[in-house]
């Protein structure tokens, strides 16, 4: 199977980024994978068919949690956050309410200041969506620190020979991690195509291995969740474990998460890299408290430092809005982002972190949810 454009697309904004998922969607037609405990989902807007984002994994590998879990303390505060977004003001209730938010948690440090679930709990297990591709991130950053990876400077086709006769030749790491890596490629009507042939038990190291050059590596960005995949794959190959096992090992237990997930893959045993992490709101948190704190956990480096500073900021200058596969901000500020309203948001200047999780799909926000949690940050930081 072969999943290609006749004609490159634009950079894909956030909106467009949710209707590509939205059309996913309605093409997966596997079930939730057993191991996952889904909440109900709240009905979806017109637009979107009222299908739990959990329905999109054909199967999951397990990772589990740490034998000492960060501890996050329960200390609720009174957080009066209002914004202003595109010359209207809004309150917190207001944006999660018309965000169709069914989980939200709010840290100061390690101390839980807001926490609150609609049709959710505690426990759910909620999607990731693209909020995986920082976890696909995060370890390469790691096998790079490992001297797994030379150089992210380096073609990728020199650690993945099955990619030699494919657009991917010749195109460094570096150019998938800031996706710009001139793959014919359109995320609006790829990204369906490629996780209906996932769930129809196509290999998708295949369909890597067949995609075509559309445009110079490096010359301009544009959102490919194929790079997310081939990045997958590229640790699973450096490593010799499986992708799963290596963010288990080297990534999920010693960040210190509490709570058993699964990770999406193919149904040949390939993790997808690019979406289907399930986990709890408060194992998101603990990852981006992870990249609050430099990459250490209890004053252990678990993430190297360099490769937390150089992910979080500009990768280029074609969208110096985006780092090595996380969103960045105008402060300083980052974020792992999905389909439908799921963030990861991290502000180092108020030494906050922000998780944002939903059920069903969602309205597009991202830019609005910005504004939002950097309001809510000012207020945590404001309250102490």
């Amino acid at each position: 199977m072969r999943i290609i454009r006749s004609a490159p697309a634009a950079a894909a904004p956030a909106a467009a980024l949710a209707a590509s998922l939205t059309l996913a969607i309605v093409a997966a037609s596997a079930s939730v994978p057993a191991s996952v405990s889904a909440s109900a989902s709240v009905p979806a807007p017109a637009f979107v068919p009222a299908v739990s984002v959990s329905t999109v994994a054909e199967t999951a590998d397990v990772l589990k949690p740490s034998a000492h879990p960060v501890k996050l303390r329960t200390a609720p505060r009174k957080l009066s956050v209002t914004y202003t977004y595109q010359g209207q003001e809004h309150t917190l209730n207001d944006f999660l309410s018309r965000t169709k938010t069914n989980g939200f948690v709010v840290l100061d440090g390690k101390d839980v200041v807001a926490e609150r679930y609609t049709d959710a709990s505690r426990a759910t297990r909620f999607q990731s969506w693209s909020m995986a591709k920082s976890f696909t991130s995060t370890a390469i950053g790691i096998a790079l620190s490992e001297g797994r990876i030379r150089s992210i400077d380096d073609k990728v086709d020199r650690y993945l020979p099955e990619l030699a006769g494919s657009g991917y030749a010749g195109v460094s790491i570096r150019d998938l991690l800031r996706m710009s890596s001139g793959i014919d490629w359109d995320e609006l009507t790829d990204v369906p195509r490629l996780q209906a042939a996932a769930n129809r038990g196509y290999s998708i190291r295949r369909i890597a291995a067949r995609q075509v050059r559309g445009w110079e590596p490096g010359s301009r960005f544009e959102y490919t969740s194929m790079n997310s995949f081939v990045l997958a794959r590229l640790v699973t190959k450096v490593t010799g474990m499986p992708y799963h096992e290596y963010v288990e090992r080297k990534i999920w237990r010693p960040a210190g998460m509490e709570s058993t997930a699964t990770v999406g893959k193919d149904s040949r045993g390939d993790s997808l890299g690019y979406c289907c992490y399930y986990a709890t709101d408060r194992d998101f948190a603990r990852f981006g408290l992870l990249y609050l704190r430099g990459g250490k956990v209890n004053g252990r480096q678990v993430v190297p430092a360099s490769w937390v500073k150089a992910s979080t900021k500009p990768s280029s200058a074609v969208n110096p809005r985006y780092g090595l596969h996380w969103w960045l901000g105008d402060g300083g500020d980052f974020m792992a982002a999905g389909f439908g309203g799921q963030y990861i948001y991290v502000s180092p200047e108020y030494g906050v972190v922000i998780v944002k999780s939903v059920t069903a799909a969602g309205r597009p926000d991202q830019d609005e949810a910005l504004t939002a949690f950097r309001a809510v940050a000012a207020e945590v930081a404001r309250t102490r």
